[in-house]
């Protein structure tokens, strides 16, 4: 008998399942107009760093309307605002404009944003002592000058170089960190050890990390450092900026940028299965970019 009070009982405390008629979920073709001129501006300014014209926002919120608002749509004004070279009052190009905001954000990630006209101005410090050093006979310390303003220029010439597919964006960011400007901003090793892993991987040095990394730049001899041994301060950027940390560090960034969170562990495993092999940050902000979540639907 009190078996079957309790069957009885559990039975009654179950619910029916109420369904209400005429609820279906809207599909993407019935998102309101605002929504799409709200997501149509966040990709401008986010991707080239200005507000759509209105002839602009016209057009793109009838192709996503036309489109239906589909993945595919979405993808296709995204890669116009990444690689189309047709001309544009102002910007030359959306392509033009999308690469030299891709080039600014890296360097408020790394240099604090440094204008080039600075960067030009220390290449021309460095050339200067350069020469003088050249004159005086200090041969090593007139090399030295050389190589930093090398280094500089390659950040300069980085932009050019990832519009025109030469380098990928793991090559802009070595470049930056293995300059003097990134010295002057993480002065000594022991902060810029630190600084490495913070603004590359989004955590700091182990102990054991740190110990290995701080006696490679500065002892000069074999260290073991992310899975990878090296003996200088170029071996350590170079360990660091290859390291599956640094894909991940990416990732990270990325996420923060556009939708203000960090990524889970599950979507990082996801998009670290094409971007580990590909180091493809273009698509990377396509995918994020065409998610619900970002444009807000």
């Amino acid at each position: 008998m009190y078996i079957v009070f309790v069957a009885i009982a559990i039975a009654s405390c179950k619910k029916d399942v109420v369904i209400i008629p005429n609820n279906n979920a809207p599909t993407y073709s019935e998102i309101p107009t605002i929504l799409l001129e709200n997501y149509v501006n966040r990709l401008y300014i986010d991707l080239i760093g200005r507000e759509p014209l209105d002839d602009e926002m016209s057009s793109d919120v009838q192709f996503l309307r036309n489109n239906d608002v589909t993945l595919e749509s979405r993808d296709s004004l995204i890669f116009k605002l990444q690689f189309d070279t047709n001309f544009v009052p102002g910007d030359s190009s959306y392509k033009q404009a999308y690469f030299h905001r891709l080039y600014e954000m890296v360097k408020v990630r790394l240099i604090e944003g440094v204008s080039d006209g600075y960067i030009q101005n220390e290449m021309g410090i460095h050339y200067f002592f350069y020469e003088v050093d050249s004159i005086a006979g200090n041969l090593i310390q007139a090399h030295n000058n050389l190589i930093k303003y090398y280094r500089l220029n390659d950040i300069i010439n980085s932009k050019t170089m990832l519009y025109d597919n030469l380098i990928d964006i793991k090559e802009m960011h070595r470049t930056m960190i293995n300059s003097s400007i990134y010295d002057q901003i993480n002065m000594n090793t022991f902060n810029f050890v630190n600084a490495a892993f913070d603004n590359l991987l989004f955590r700091y040095p182990t102990e054991y990390e740190f110990n290995n990394s701080y006696s490679m730049i500065e002892d000069k001899e074999p260290y073991t450092v992310l899975g990878y041994s090296g003996t200088n301060k170029e071996d350590f950027i170079n360990i660091i900026c290859n390291s599956r940390e640094f894909y991940e560090g990416i990732i990270h960034w990325t996420y923060l940028t556009l939708l203000a969170r960090v990524p889970t562990t599950t979507e990082t495993d996801f998009l670290m299965n094409d971007f580990y092999i590909t180091c493809d940050f273009h698509k990377l902000q396509s995918f994020v970019m065409k998610t619900d979540e970002y444009a807000h639907f």
